[in-house]
């Protein structure tokens, strides 16, 4: 089974080639390393920090940034059970992050700041998905 930890070439592309213009919403899929794998010689090597606490140091240290271009938490959860998938893939965590705009996300990730902090998420994530979506109305029906 293949792992994801950051974008491919082609999704990337594909995620600039949609507006720019509008609110999106990004839907996060994490699985966590039993224990952070970090290059030799990083400030956090050798600590021995599960992947789920080098996770908590990816959101502490970008969630600044995060917010500061305007981004927020719409929803979190904790993953209980696979219903519709493949009975093999389970996810420890996932949340949906919004965005006022694309160009805000990519401010953050283009910011110093955030790409020192996104070695804490790599270091933290054997797998994972970030799937971006255009906000819908919510209400009571599923169509």
């Amino acid at each position: 089974m293949a792992h994801y930890i950051d974008p491919t070439k082609t999704g990337f592309q594909a995620f600039k080639e949609l507006a720019r213009d509008e609110p999106i919403e990004m839907l996060n899929l994490l699985l966590f390393r039993e224990k952070a794998e970090y290059p030799e010689g990083h400030e956090h090597a050798g600590k021995g920090w599960s992947g789920r606490r080098a996770y908590e140091e990816y959101g502490k240290t970008s969630g600044p940034i995060f917010r500061r271009v305007g981004g927020s938490i719409v929803w979190r959860g904790t993953f209980q059970a696979m219903v519709t998938g493949p009975e093999s893939r389970e996810w420890h965590d996932g949340f949906v992050a919004r965005y006022p705009n694309s160009a805000a996300f990519f401010e953050m990730i283009k910011d110093p700041e955030y790409q020192l902090a996104v070695a804490n998420r790599t270091a933290a994530l054997v797998d994972s998905r970030l799937i971006r979506f255009k906000p819908g109305t919510a209400g009571e029906g599923f169509g």
